[in-house]
C-alpha cells in the first residue's frame, strides 16, 4: 500500500531522526516508535524540552495535523 508521505523527500529523514532520539534516549526499538502516536511523541518531547532547557522542539501543531491526517489511528477526541 503506498502512503502520500513515503514519497515525501522530507519525511523519512525526519522519521530517521525521530526513531534514532527516541532510541538513544529511551531505548526504544523500531515496533515502539512506529506505534506511538503523534500526542505520544509530543508529550515526550513537551517534558524534554522543559527538563533540558528548551532545547528539544516539538512538532508543530502543523506537523502532527500533517501526521493525524496521513496515518490515521481510528481515535477520535
Amino acid at each position: 500500500m503506498h502512503n502520500e508521505a513515503q514519497s515525501r523527500p522530507e519525511f523519512a529523514p525526519a522519521a530517521s531522526r525521530l526513531a534514532g532520539i527516541m532510541a538513544l534516549r529511551f531505548g526504544w526499538m523500531p515496533e515502539q516508535f512506529w506505534s506511538a502516536t503523534p500526542a505520544e511523541l509530543n508529550s515526550i518531547f513537551a517534558a524534554l524540552k522543559q527538563a533540558e532547557g528548551g532545547d528539544a522542539d516539538p512538532p508543530s501543531v502543523a506537523d502532527i495535523a500533517r501526521l493525524l491526517k496521513d496515518f490515521p489511528d481510528g481515535c477520535s477526541d
